[in-house]
């Protein structure tokens, strides 16, 4: 393995341990803070490591008319609506359902991508995935559902609503955003969006509650650095370096690693009828990849 396989190697594990570990951190910051202050004392922490790492590589902020419409509708529809919902949700629904709720994200991807970008279309193998998928979250849902509304139902509506959001948001981007530095153009977003949470939270929820406690600092900063920027720098960095497919398969993993910890520290369980859902949401996953992962392989084996 040469140096520069062994650096990929590395950074993919990295982010899906980072991004398979986040749910934990939002599920033990709620013991202590209110769910909008603390996304927003995060996003506002991240700025800041944001900005410094622009300013140490010389990285300018793009203000053309496109790039900041693109930065207002990523404010809301991708940090202040779905971090919002994220961390109300994760009130209500354990941390490692949270995480294989919002896997649901590749699959809305596929459906937006087909929708804005006629190249983009939807195979068989992606067609199967996506009904696999959600046929998986209506049997997560069947719980509640059949037991009428209530606030765990709610919650995991949230939760499903951000990666709804999030994943037009992730189309919009690779339509129109091509031009934008992935540092530059999250700046401002998460700037506003921490400005917006933060107030909103100090305003509306009873932060009489509120404890900055040795649970909230962590949460706040390891989300703030690990969640928000290393994981982010990370992803980009490799996105420029291995195939979009194997990357994308994160998504697959991630939900595992979030299962795996919240069984082992925070004592959480999933039923029958949930672990069935949740493993049809990730094999839908892997058939929305298959097709891509079919080609990735076949090119390799041929420039063996």
């Amino acid at each position: 393995m040469n140096s520069e396989t062994f650096k990929v190697t590395i950074g993919y594990i990295v982010i899906c341990l980072i991004w398979g570990s986040t749910w934990m951190a939002i599920r033990i910051g709620l013991d202590s803070m209110p769910p909008i202050l603390a996304a927003g004392l995060r996003f506002l922490l991240a700025s800041v490591f944001v900005i410094t790492i622009m300013r140490f590589m010389d990285i300018r902020i793009q203000t053309d008319k496109d790039s900041l419409k693109i930065y207002f509708l990523m404010c809301i529809f991708s940090y202040v609506l779905p971090f919002a919902f994220v961390y109300w949700g994760e009130k209500y629904v354990n941390s490692g359902l949270a995480s294989i709720l919002f896997a649901s994200f590749p699959l809305f991807v596929a459906v937006f991508s087909s929708l804005a970008m006629p190249s983009a279309k939807i195979d068989q193998y992606s067609l199967a995935g996506i009904i696999l998928g959600f046929i998986g979250i209506i049997i997560i849902f069947s719980n509640d559902l059949f037991a009428g509304m209530n606030l765990n139902l709610y919650g995991m509506i949230a939760i499903v609503s951000s990666s709804l959001m999030q994943s037009g948001i992730a189309v919009l981007i690779k339509k129109h955003g091509k031009h934008l530095n992935p540092l530059a153009m999250n700046f401002l977003p998460i700037l506003f969006a921490g400005i917006i949470l933060t107030i909103y939270g100090w305003s509306f929820e009873d932060t009489r509650l509120a404890r900055f406690d040795s649970k909230a600092i962590f949460s706040i900063a390891f989300l703030a650095m690990f969640g928000t920027v290393i994981a982010f720098t990370t992803y980009y960095w490799l996105l420029k370096r291995m195939s979009v497919v194997i990357l994308s398969l994160s998504s697959f993993i991630t939900p595992i690693i979030a299962v795996f910890l919240g069984w082992i520290f925070l004592s959480e369980k999933l039923n029958d009828r949930t672990f069935t859902g949740s493993l049809l949401v990730l094999i839908g996953i892997l058939f929305a990849n298959f097709n891509g992962l079919k080609n990735y392989f076949v090119s390799k084996s041929k420039s063996i």
